[in-house]
Protein backbone atom coordinates (compact mmCIF):
# COMPACT_ATOMS: atom_id res chain seq x y z
CA UNK A 1 0.00 0.00 0.00
CA UNK A 2 0.75 3.76 -0.47
CA UNK A 3 1.69 5.68 2.27
CA UNK A 4 -1.08 6.58 4.70
CA UNK A 5 -2.57 10.14 4.31
CA UNK A 6 -4.59 11.73 6.89
CA UNK A 7 -7.29 14.07 5.63
CA UNK A 8 -8.25 17.22 7.50
CA UNK A 9 -11.79 18.34 7.43
CA UNK A 10 -11.18 21.87 9.06
CA UNK A 11 -8.68 22.64 6.24
CA UNK A 12 -11.22 21.92 3.32
CA UNK A 13 -14.18 24.34 4.78
CA UNK A 14 -13.13 27.01 2.68
CA UNK A 15 -13.34 24.84 -0.53
CA UNK A 16 -16.78 24.01 0.88
CA UNK A 17 -18.10 27.63 1.04
CA UNK A 18 -16.99 28.15 -2.25
CA UNK A 19 -18.44 25.26 -3.70
CA UNK A 20 -15.33 24.08 -5.43
CA UNK A 21 -15.37 20.66 -3.18
CA UNK A 22 -18.88 18.92 -1.81
CA UNK A 23 -19.18 16.96 1.60
CA UNK A 24 -20.25 14.66 -1.16
CA UNK A 25 -16.75 14.70 -2.40
CA UNK A 26 -15.05 14.67 0.56
CA UNK A 27 -17.18 11.63 1.35
CA UNK A 28 -16.23 9.39 -1.47
CA UNK A 29 -12.24 9.98 -1.67
CA UNK A 30 -12.99 8.77 1.76
CA UNK A 31 -14.79 5.44 0.79
CA UNK A 32 -12.14 5.10 -1.73
CA UNK A 33 -9.86 4.51 0.85
CA UNK A 34 -12.17 1.93 2.67
CA UNK A 35 -12.77 0.03 0.00
CA UNK A 36 -8.61 -0.30 -1.57
CA UNK A 37 -7.53 -0.60 2.55
CA UNK A 38 -10.18 -1.97 4.86
CA UNK A 39 -9.24 -5.40 3.62
CA UNK A 40 -5.76 -4.97 4.81
CA UNK A 41 -6.20 -2.75 7.90
CA UNK A 42 -9.81 -4.12 9.06
CA UNK A 43 -10.26 -0.91 11.14
CA UNK A 44 -14.14 -1.48 11.08
CA UNK A 45 -16.50 -3.51 13.13
CA UNK A 46 -19.74 -1.98 10.44
CA UNK A 47 -19.80 0.21 7.51
CA UNK A 48 -23.04 1.97 6.61
CA UNK A 49 -21.83 3.76 3.25
CA UNK A 50 -25.08 4.03 1.68
CA UNK A 51 -26.25 5.86 4.20
CA UNK A 52 -23.12 8.04 4.80
CA UNK A 53 -23.64 8.91 1.18
CA UNK A 54 -27.54 9.78 1.47
CA UNK A 55 -25.91 12.13 5.22
CA UNK A 56 -23.42 13.90 2.80
CA UNK A 57 -25.50 14.66 -0.10
CA UNK A 58 -28.05 16.13 2.72
CA UNK A 59 -24.93 17.97 3.93
CA UNK A 60 -24.01 18.81 0.40
CA UNK A 61 -27.17 20.83 -0.12
CA UNK A 62 -27.01 22.49 3.40
CA UNK A 63 -23.57 23.81 2.35
CA UNK A 64 -25.04 25.41 -1.02
CA UNK A 65 -27.41 26.74 0.60
CA UNK A 66 -25.08 28.50 2.81
CA UNK A 67 -26.23 26.96 5.83
CA UNK A 68 -24.22 24.10 7.45
CA UNK A 69 -25.26 23.19 10.70
CA UNK A 70 -22.08 23.75 12.13
CA UNK A 71 -18.33 23.14 11.17
CA UNK A 72 -18.38 19.75 11.10
CA UNK A 73 -21.40 19.38 8.66
CA UNK A 74 -20.42 16.36 6.71
CA UNK A 75 -17.19 15.46 8.47
CA UNK A 76 -17.08 11.77 7.88
CA UNK A 77 -16.60 10.06 11.37
CA UNK A 78 -16.03 6.77 12.92
CA UNK A 79 -17.63 5.54 16.78
CA UNK A 80 -15.55 3.18 18.28
CA UNK A 81 -17.66 -0.29 19.52
CA UNK A 82 -18.16 0.33 22.95
CA UNK A 83 -20.65 3.90 22.16
CA UNK A 84 -23.76 3.01 21.65
CA UNK A 85 -25.40 4.04 18.08
CA UNK A 86 -29.03 3.97 17.07
CA UNK A 87 -28.58 2.25 13.92
CA UNK A 88 -25.88 0.10 14.17
CA UNK A 89 -24.45 -2.95 16.36
CA UNK A 90 -22.05 -2.14 19.77
CA UNK A 91 -20.34 -5.30 20.14
CA UNK A 92 -17.49 -4.05 22.35
CA UNK A 93 -15.06 -6.64 21.18
CA UNK A 94 -16.58 -9.38 22.91
CA UNK A 95 -18.45 -12.63 21.47
CA UNK A 96 -20.96 -11.84 24.34
CA UNK A 97 -22.44 -9.02 23.09
CA UNK A 98 -22.05 -10.14 18.65
CA UNK A 99 -24.68 -8.66 17.03
CA UNK A 100 -26.37 -6.14 20.27
CA UNK A 101 -27.44 -2.93 19.25
CA UNK A 102 -28.71 -0.86 22.11
CA UNK A 103 -31.51 0.69 19.56
CA UNK A 104 -30.64 4.51 20.79
CA UNK A 105 -27.39 6.47 20.23
CA UNK A 106 -24.95 7.45 22.61
CA UNK A 107 -24.99 11.21 23.69
CA UNK A 108 -21.62 12.07 21.34
CA UNK A 109 -23.45 10.42 18.63
CA UNK A 110 -26.54 11.83 18.72
CA UNK A 111 -24.55 15.52 18.81
CA UNK A 112 -22.52 14.81 16.08
CA UNK A 113 -25.75 13.83 13.71
CA UNK A 114 -27.48 17.04 15.15
CA UNK A 115 -24.22 18.65 14.05
CA UNK A 116 -24.30 17.22 10.44
CA UNK A 117 -21.43 14.91 11.10
CA UNK A 118 -21.46 11.58 8.83
CA UNK A 119 -21.19 8.58 10.70
CA UNK A 120 -19.62 6.02 8.66
CA UNK A 121 -19.37 2.86 10.92
CA UNK A 122 -18.41 1.99 14.07
CA UNK A 123 -14.31 0.76 14.64
CA UNK A 124 -12.54 -1.79 15.74
CA UNK A 125 -12.23 -1.81 19.56
CA UNK A 126 -10.44 -4.36 22.26
CA UNK A 127 -12.03 -6.68 23.91
CA UNK A 128 -14.40 -4.24 26.34
CA UNK A 129 -11.96 -1.42 25.64
CA UNK A 130 -9.04 -3.31 27.97
CA UNK A 131 -6.26 -5.69 26.85
CA UNK A 132 -7.51 -8.61 24.11
CA UNK A 133 -6.72 -7.10 20.51
CA UNK A 134 -9.21 -7.09 17.70
CA UNK A 135 -8.29 -7.79 13.62
CA UNK A 136 -6.87 -4.12 13.15
CA UNK A 137 -3.62 -3.70 11.71
CA UNK A 138 -1.29 -0.80 11.46
CA UNK A 139 -1.78 1.42 8.31
CA UNK A 140 1.73 1.76 7.84
CA UNK A 141 2.86 -1.47 8.40
CA UNK A 142 0.27 -4.56 8.49
CA UNK A 143 2.67 -6.63 10.41
CA UNK A 144 2.42 -4.06 13.22
CA UNK A 145 -0.45 -3.23 15.80
CA UNK A 146 -2.34 -0.11 15.71
CA UNK A 147 -2.60 0.53 19.48
CA UNK A 148 -5.51 -0.01 21.82
CA UNK A 149 -8.11 0.16 22.53
CA UNK A 150 -8.90 3.13 20.12
CA UNK A 151 -7.30 0.90 17.57
CA UNK A 152 -9.81 0.85 14.69
CA UNK A 153 -10.23 4.75 15.13
CA UNK A 154 -6.73 5.44 14.71
CA UNK A 155 -6.03 3.22 12.04
CA UNK A 156 -9.26 4.53 9.69
CA UNK A 157 -8.09 8.27 10.46
CA UNK A 158 -4.61 7.38 9.85
CA UNK A 159 -5.15 6.19 6.35
CA UNK A 160 -7.45 8.64 5.43
CA UNK A 161 -10.43 5.95 5.69
CA UNK A 162 -12.50 8.74 8.17
CA UNK A 163 -11.32 12.59 8.93
CA UNK A 164 -11.84 11.88 12.72
CA UNK A 165 -12.90 8.55 15.25
CA UNK A 166 -14.27 9.03 18.48
CA UNK A 167 -12.12 7.17 21.01
CA UNK A 168 -12.18 6.80 24.62
CA UNK A 169 -9.40 6.20 27.23
CA UNK A 170 -8.81 5.13 30.82
CA UNK A 171 -5.34 3.56 30.42
CA UNK A 172 -3.64 4.86 27.39
CA UNK A 173 -6.42 3.84 24.41
CA UNK A 174 -6.54 7.09 22.63
CA UNK A 175 -3.18 8.15 22.77
CA UNK A 176 -1.07 5.52 22.20
CA UNK A 177 -2.86 4.56 19.10
CA UNK A 178 -2.72 8.06 17.82
CA UNK A 179 0.65 7.78 18.29
CA UNK A 180 1.27 4.75 16.63
CA UNK A 181 -1.10 5.65 13.72
CA UNK A 182 0.40 9.14 13.00
CA UNK A 183 -2.56 11.33 13.93
CA UNK A 184 -3.46 13.89 16.61
CA UNK A 185 -5.44 11.90 19.76
CA UNK A 186 -7.08 14.28 22.20
CA UNK A 187 -8.07 13.11 25.81
CA UNK A 188 -9.94 15.15 27.53
CA UNK A 189 -9.96 16.31 31.34
CA UNK A 190 -11.78 13.79 33.11
CA UNK A 191 -15.76 14.51 32.20
CA UNK A 192 -15.12 16.43 29.91
CA UNK A 193 -17.02 14.89 26.79
CA UNK A 194 -20.12 13.33 27.76
CA UNK A 195 -20.06 9.56 27.87
CA UNK A 196 -23.66 8.79 28.42
CA UNK A 197 -24.18 5.56 26.40
CA UNK A 198 -20.30 4.69 26.16
CA UNK A 199 -19.77 1.47 28.21
CA UNK A 200 -16.07 2.49 29.75
CA UNK A 201 -17.57 2.88 33.30
CA UNK A 202 -14.40 3.35 35.33
CA UNK A 203 -13.57 6.48 36.84
CA UNK A 204 -10.70 7.25 34.91
CA UNK A 205 -12.41 7.09 31.36
CA UNK A 206 -12.99 9.86 29.36
CA UNK A 207 -14.30 9.97 26.05
CA UNK A 208 -12.15 12.02 23.16
CA UNK A 209 -11.19 11.94 19.59
CA UNK A 210 -8.61 11.16 17.45
CA UNK A 211 -8.30 13.21 13.87
CA UNK A 212 -6.07 14.91 11.13
CA UNK A 213 -5.29 17.99 12.50
CA UNK A 214 -5.49 20.02 15.99
CA UNK A 215 -7.78 22.09 14.33
CA UNK A 216 -10.16 18.80 13.36
CA UNK A 217 -9.85 17.25 17.08
CA UNK A 218 -11.14 20.33 18.85
CA UNK A 219 -14.20 21.28 16.35
CA UNK A 220 -14.99 17.56 16.58
CA UNK A 221 -14.96 17.63 20.43
CA UNK A 222 -16.25 21.18 21.20
CA UNK A 223 -19.56 20.57 18.20
CA UNK A 224 -19.82 17.77 20.43
CA UNK A 225 -20.37 19.66 23.86
CA UNK A 226 -22.10 22.63 23.04
CA UNK A 227 -24.79 20.05 22.17
CA UNK A 228 -24.31 17.53 24.81
CA UNK A 229 -22.07 18.90 27.79
CA UNK A 230 -19.55 16.91 29.70
CA UNK A 231 -20.23 13.85 32.27
CA UNK A 232 -23.01 15.02 34.50
CA UNK A 233 -21.29 17.04 37.40
CA UNK A 234 -18.68 18.28 35.25
CA UNK A 235 -18.54 21.82 33.31
CA UNK A 236 -17.32 19.82 29.93
CA UNK A 237 -14.78 21.14 27.59
CA UNK A 238 -14.32 24.60 27.78
CA UNK A 239 -13.38 27.13 24.97
CA UNK A 240 -13.87 28.74 22.33
CA UNK A 241 -16.07 27.49 18.71
CA UNK A 242 -12.74 27.29 16.75
CA UNK A 243 -9.16 25.51 17.64
CA UNK A 244 -7.54 28.01 19.90
CA UNK A 245 -4.51 29.90 17.92
CA UNK A 246 -1.47 29.55 18.85
CA UNK A 247 0.48 30.58 22.01
CA UNK A 248 3.95 30.41 22.79
CA UNK A 249 4.86 29.26 26.76
CA UNK A 250 7.30 30.78 28.86
CA UNK A 251 7.93 27.53 30.31
CA UNK A 252 7.48 24.03 29.41
CA UNK A 253 8.04 20.72 31.87
CA UNK A 254 9.98 17.65 30.78
CA UNK A 255 8.27 15.09 32.31
CA UNK A 256 10.36 11.99 31.58
CA UNK A 257 8.18 9.68 33.54
CA UNK A 258 9.34 5.71 34.25
CA UNK A 259 8.83 5.20 30.55
CA UNK A 260 11.54 7.19 29.54
CA UNK A 261 13.65 4.13 31.33
CA UNK A 262 12.99 1.82 28.73
CA UNK A 263 12.80 4.18 25.42
CA UNK A 264 14.46 3.00 22.63
CA UNK A 265 17.80 5.31 22.05
CA UNK A 266 15.77 6.81 18.74
CA UNK A 267 12.77 7.33 20.49
CA UNK A 268 14.85 9.01 23.10
CA UNK A 269 16.70 11.03 19.97
CA UNK A 270 13.28 12.46 18.50
CA UNK A 271 12.15 14.05 22.24
CA UNK A 272 15.79 15.87 22.38
CA UNK A 273 15.60 16.91 19.08
CA UNK A 274 11.91 18.39 19.67
CA UNK A 275 13.11 19.72 23.72
CA UNK A 276 16.20 21.92 21.63
CA UNK A 277 14.03 23.13 19.27
CA UNK A 278 11.88 24.43 21.57
CA UNK A 279 14.87 25.76 23.90
CA UNK A 280 16.07 27.67 20.27
CA UNK A 281 12.65 29.07 20.25
CA UNK A 282 13.21 30.57 23.61
CA UNK A 283 10.91 28.71 25.74
CA UNK A 284 12.52 27.17 28.94
CA UNK A 285 12.49 23.65 29.70
CA UNK A 286 12.00 22.85 33.04
CA UNK A 287 13.35 19.16 34.46
CA UNK A 288 13.27 17.23 38.09
CA UNK A 289 16.68 18.34 38.20
CA UNK A 290 15.67 22.39 38.37
CA UNK A 291 12.20 21.79 40.12
CA UNK A 292 11.71 20.19 43.40
CA UNK A 293 7.77 20.08 42.38
CA UNK A 294 8.76 18.27 39.56
CA UNK A 295 11.03 15.66 40.74
CA UNK A 296 8.37 14.94 43.84
CA UNK A 297 5.65 14.48 41.14
CA UNK A 298 7.97 12.20 38.78
CA UNK A 299 9.63 10.00 41.97
CA UNK A 300 5.41 9.11 42.34
CA UNK A 301 4.33 8.73 38.86
CA UNK A 302 6.14 5.13 38.90
CA UNK A 303 3.19 4.10 40.67
CA UNK A 304 0.51 5.58 37.79
CA UNK A 305 0.33 2.29 35.75
CA UNK A 306 0.23 -0.57 38.87
CA UNK A 307 -2.23 2.01 40.57
CA UNK A 308 -4.37 2.15 37.63
CA UNK A 309 -4.76 -1.27 36.61
CA UNK A 310 -5.60 -1.86 40.82
CA UNK A 311 -8.73 0.56 40.64
CA UNK A 312 -9.62 -0.54 37.37
CA UNK A 313 -10.02 -3.69 38.32
CA UNK A 314 -11.90 -2.93 41.47
CA UNK A 315 -14.30 -0.73 39.09
CA UNK A 316 -14.68 -3.89 36.53
CA UNK A 317 -15.65 -6.30 39.44
CA UNK A 318 -19.41 -5.48 37.85
CA UNK A 319 -19.94 -5.75 35.38
CA UNK A 320 -17.48 -8.83 34.65
CA UNK A 321 -19.13 -10.64 37.70
CA UNK A 322 -22.25 -10.83 35.75
CA UNK A 323 -20.33 -11.54 32.68
CA UNK A 324 -18.97 -14.41 34.03
CA UNK A 325 -22.39 -15.98 35.23
CA UNK A 326 -23.55 -15.52 31.73
CA UNK A 327 -21.05 -17.22 29.63
CA UNK A 328 -17.61 -17.40 30.91
CA UNK A 329 -16.26 -19.24 27.78
CA UNK A 330 -16.81 -16.26 26.04
CA UNK A 331 -13.98 -13.79 27.86
CA UNK A 332 -10.46 -13.72 27.24
CA UNK A 333 -8.16 -14.93 30.02
CA UNK A 334 -7.49 -11.68 30.75
CA UNK A 335 -10.70 -10.36 31.82
CA UNK A 336 -11.55 -13.16 34.11
CA UNK A 337 -8.14 -12.36 35.34
CA UNK A 338 -9.35 -9.31 36.22
CA UNK A 339 -12.25 -10.24 37.92
CA UNK A 340 -10.27 -12.44 40.18
CA UNK A 341 -7.89 -9.32 41.06
CA UNK A 342 -10.77 -7.46 42.00
CA UNK A 343 -11.79 -10.60 43.91
CA UNK A 344 -9.17 -10.61 46.11
CA UNK A 345 -9.43 -6.70 47.12
CA UNK A 346 -11.80 -5.00 49.16
CA UNK A 347 -13.65 -1.99 49.42
CA UNK A 348 -11.06 -0.90 51.71
CA UNK A 349 -7.94 -1.87 49.34
CA UNK A 350 -10.17 0.67 46.58
CA UNK A 351 -10.57 3.27 48.77
CA UNK A 352 -6.65 3.56 49.81
CA UNK A 353 -5.76 3.65 46.22
CA UNK A 354 -7.91 6.30 45.48
CA UNK A 355 -6.44 8.31 48.31
CA UNK A 356 -3.03 7.67 46.91
CA UNK A 357 -4.63 8.36 43.38
CA UNK A 358 -5.75 12.34 44.77
CA UNK A 359 -2.42 12.71 46.67
CA UNK A 360 -0.45 12.54 43.18
CA UNK A 361 -3.22 14.61 41.37
CA UNK A 362 -2.19 17.45 43.96
CA UNK A 363 1.75 16.91 43.18
CA UNK A 364 0.76 17.67 39.74
CA UNK A 365 -1.38 20.55 40.34
CA UNK A 366 1.69 22.54 42.03
CA UNK A 367 3.29 22.43 38.71
CA UNK A 368 0.52 24.69 36.81
CA UNK A 369 3.04 27.77 38.93
CA UNK A 370 5.94 26.57 36.97
CA UNK A 371 4.93 25.59 33.57
CA UNK A 372 2.25 25.98 30.65
CA UNK A 373 2.59 22.14 29.95
CA UNK A 374 4.68 18.88 30.37
CA UNK A 375 6.08 17.68 27.56
CA UNK A 376 7.00 14.05 27.15
CA UNK A 377 7.06 11.16 24.38
CA UNK A 378 3.30 9.54 23.74
CA UNK A 379 4.98 5.83 23.57
CA UNK A 380 8.73 4.31 23.95
CA UNK A 381 8.68 3.25 20.51
CA UNK A 382 6.94 3.20 17.12
CA UNK A 383 4.20 0.05 17.49
CA UNK A 384 5.65 -3.25 18.12
CA UNK A 385 5.71 -6.02 15.51
CA UNK A 386 2.65 -8.27 16.32
CA UNK A 387 -1.09 -7.86 16.89
CA UNK A 388 -1.49 -10.03 19.44
CA UNK A 389 -0.85 -7.35 21.81
CA UNK A 390 -1.72 -3.40 22.46
CA UNK A 391 1.89 -1.60 23.34
CA UNK A 392 2.78 -0.82 26.45
CA UNK A 393 0.74 2.39 27.70
CA UNK A 394 3.46 3.70 30.04
CA UNK A 395 3.89 7.09 29.01
CA UNK A 396 0.06 7.59 28.00
CA UNK A 397 -1.48 6.38 32.11
CA UNK A 398 -0.35 9.47 33.28
CA UNK A 399 -2.78 11.62 32.36
CA UNK A 400 -5.52 9.08 32.58
CA UNK A 401 -4.57 8.89 36.50
CA UNK A 402 -4.23 12.78 37.21
CA UNK A 403 -7.47 13.59 34.95
CA UNK A 404 -5.72 15.92 32.88
CA UNK A 405 -6.01 16.58 29.14
CA UNK A 406 -3.48 15.06 26.74
CA UNK A 407 -2.84 15.34 23.29
CA UNK A 408 -0.40 13.83 20.62
CA UNK A 409 1.07 14.85 18.49
CA UNK A 410 1.91 13.52 14.88
CA UNK A 411 5.66 15.09 14.24
CA UNK A 412 8.16 12.56 14.41
CA UNK A 413 8.99 9.24 12.16
CA UNK A 414 11.07 6.65 13.03
CA UNK A 415 12.80 4.80 10.36
CA UNK A 416 9.66 5.57 8.34
CA UNK A 417 7.24 4.65 11.04
CA UNK A 418 5.38 7.73 13.02
CA UNK A 419 6.19 8.27 17.21
CA UNK A 420 4.19 10.92 18.77
CA UNK A 421 5.22 13.80 21.35
CA UNK A 422 2.68 14.77 24.34
CA UNK A 423 1.71 17.14 25.73
CA UNK A 424 0.29 17.50 29.03
CA UNK A 425 -1.83 19.88 30.66
CA UNK A 426 -3.67 21.36 33.53
CA UNK A 427 -7.44 20.72 34.74
CA UNK A 428 -10.50 21.92 32.58
CA UNK A 429 -7.63 24.11 30.78
CA UNK A 430 -8.25 21.98 27.78
CA UNK A 431 -7.97 25.06 25.07
CA UNK A 432 -5.08 26.56 26.92
CA UNK A 433 -3.17 22.55 26.00
CA UNK A 434 -4.18 23.27 22.42
CA UNK A 435 -2.34 26.69 21.85
CA UNK A 436 0.54 25.12 23.71
CA UNK A 437 0.49 22.29 21.17
CA UNK A 438 -0.24 24.26 18.55
CA UNK A 439 2.86 26.50 18.96
CA UNK A 440 4.76 23.23 19.91
CA UNK A 441 3.64 21.18 16.52
CA UNK A 442 4.82 24.63 14.55
CA UNK A 443 8.38 25.04 16.38
CA UNK A 444 9.35 21.19 16.40
CA UNK A 445 8.43 21.02 12.82
CA UNK A 446 8.84 17.46 11.07
CA UNK A 447 11.44 15.04 13.08
CA UNK A 448 12.79 11.93 11.14
CA UNK A 449 15.43 9.79 12.87
CA UNK A 450 17.03 7.45 10.09
CA UNK A 451 17.08 4.08 11.85
CA UNK A 452 16.36 0.45 11.27
CA UNK A 453 12.79 -0.43 12.01
CA UNK A 454 12.69 -2.02 15.76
Amino acid sequence: MDKPIPCSFAQTLGAFASGTETPREFLDACIDEIEEREGDVQAFTFLQLDAARAAADASTQRWEEGSPLSAIDGMPIGVKDVIETADMPTQMGSGLFEGWSPGFDSASVHALREAGAIIVGKTVTTEFAATRPGPTRNPYDLARTPGGSSSGSAAAVGCGMLAGGLGTQVVGSIIRPASYCGVVGFKPSLGGINRGGSHDYMSQSCQGVLAATLEDAWQMAIEIVMRAGGDPGYPGLVGPAVAPDAVKPGTLAFLETPGLEIATPAARAALEEALENLRRAGVTIVTRRDSKALAALEDALHETLPLTRQINAWESRWPLNTYVDRDVSKLSKGMVDRLHEAEAMNVEDYRARLVRRDEIRALFAVLRHEAAACITLSAPDVAPVGIEATGNPIFAVQASLLGVPALTLPVATLGGLPLGLQAIGYLNEDAALFSTAAFVQGTVGDIAIDCEKS
